[in-house]
């Protein structure tokens, strides 16, 4: 006797339901894009040279003049923040986030901004002003001479 064309073989291969496969699909693509994201926290992937968060050697950032009384301004190529809240007073801090290392990429209203995570740091006193980082930026000595910013 032969099957009939509607029964199933026991040798035909039946193939997947669209759902298990479109499950398995979606589960492929969050895997890279999870392995993506990871990348994007390593410090090397966001900092652009791997360098230490504060710099080991004086670094001549420009005139302290870009730097408004009361205001502050990132100096995102040498990953660090300058804050002036008085007339010839200086405040600097690594404007590399403690949470994974990403640099801030925006200063709104004296807060920086991590653009990894969302981090939020105040640019005058390097504190924590939204995690998930949960150390404050660190320090960094900061002077003016003849007219010119030094940090380091």
């Amino acid at each position: 006797m032969s099957a009939s064309p509607s029964s199933p073989s026991p040798h035909r291969e039946i193939p997947p339901a669209r759902r298990t496969v479109l499950k398995g699909a979606a589960a492929l693509v969050g895997t890279a894009g999870a392995g993506a994201a990871l990348a994007a926290c390593s410090p090397e992937g966001n900092s652009g040279s791997g360098s230490p968060a504060v710099p080991t050697a004086p670094v001549e950032l420009g005139a302290a003049s870009e730097v408004p009384v009361g205001g502050s301004k990132l100096f995102r190529e040498r990953k660090l923040v300058v804050s002036c809240p008085a007339e010839g007073q200086y405040k600097a801090f690594s404007a590399q986030c403690t949470h994974a290392g990403c640099v801030l990429d925006k200063i709104v209203e004296g807060e920086g901004n991590c653009p990894c995570h969302g981090s939020r740091f105040d640019v005058a006193t390097g504190k924590v002003l939204r995690g998930p980082a949960a150390d404050p930026l660190p320090a960094v000595p900061v002077k003016a001479e003849n007219g010119r910013l030094i940090a380091g």
